[in-house]
C-alpha cells in the first residue's frame, strides 16, 4: 500500500513538473509572438514609407532634409539585429517622430495636403502606427505574464533549472512621457 501512494506521489510530481515546464514555454512563446506581431507592423511601415517619401517630394522639393530624416531612419531600422529589441523600438520610435513632421509638413503644402496618394498613404501610415502601439501592450503584457511565471513559486525553480531567463518590457521614451503645454 505505501508503494502505491509513493508511486501516485511520484506520477503526480512528475506531471506538476511538466505542466509547469509546458506552462513557461508557452509563455515564452506569447512573448515571441508579441514581438513578431511588432516586427510585422514595423514592416508594413518601412514598406510605405518609400511611397509617403516620393508622394511629398513632388510638393515639398525644398524639404529635402525631412524626408532624407525619415529615409535614414528607415534604412536604420532595417539594419538592427533582429533580437535587438531595445534598439528596434528606439529607432522606431524616432521614425515616428519624423513621420510626424512630415504629416505637419502637409498644412504648408494645401495641394499636397488635397493629394489623395498622400491621404491614403498617412492614413496608412497612421493606422500602422496604432497597431504598432497595440501590440507593444501586448508584448508587454506577455513579457509580464511570461516574467511572473518566471518568479512564481513552484514554476520558478523549473525555469532556473531549464535555464529560462526574464525579458525587458518596452518602454516610452523619455520625451513621449512629457506632458505638452497648452496654452489658449
Amino acid at each position: 500500500m505505501g508503494l502505491i501512494i509513493a508511486i501516485v506521489i511520484i506520477v503526480l510530481l512528475v506531471l506538476v513538473y511538466i505542466s509547469l515546464y509546458n506552462g513557461l514555454v508557452k509563455a515564452r512563446m506569447w512573448v515571441k509572438e508579441a514581438w513578431s506581431q511588432i516586427d510585422v507592423q514595423l514592416k508594413r511601415r518601412n514598406d510605405l514609407i518609400p511611397n509617403l517619401v516620393e508622394t511629398v517630394k513632388g510638393y515639398a522639393s525644398h524639404e529635402k532634409e525631412t524626408l532624407a530624416k525619415v529615409v535614414e531612419m528607415r534604412n536604420q531600422l532595417t539594419q538592427v539585429p533582429a533580437d535587438n529589441h531595445e534598439e528596434t523600438m528606439k529607432v522606431s520610435n524616432q521614425l515616428s517622430d519624423s513621420l510626424k513632421t512630415i504629416f505637419a509638413l502637409s498644412e504648408s503644402y494645401p495641394d499636397l495636403k488635397a493629394n489623395q496618394n498622400f491621404i491614403q498613404l498617412q492614413e496608412e501610415l497612421t493606422t500602422t502606427e496604432n497597431k504598432i502601439a497595440y501590440a507593444r501592450q501586448l508584448y508587454n503584457s506577455s513579457v509580464a505574464t511570461y516574467n511572473i511565471k518566471l518568479q512564481s513559486f513552484p514554476s520558478n525553480i523549473v525555469a532556473k533549472a531549464h535555464h529560462f531567463t526574464e525579458e525587458a518590457m518596452l518602454e516610452t521614451p523619455t520625451e513621449e512621457k512629457v506632458v505638452p503645454k497648452v496654452s489658449f
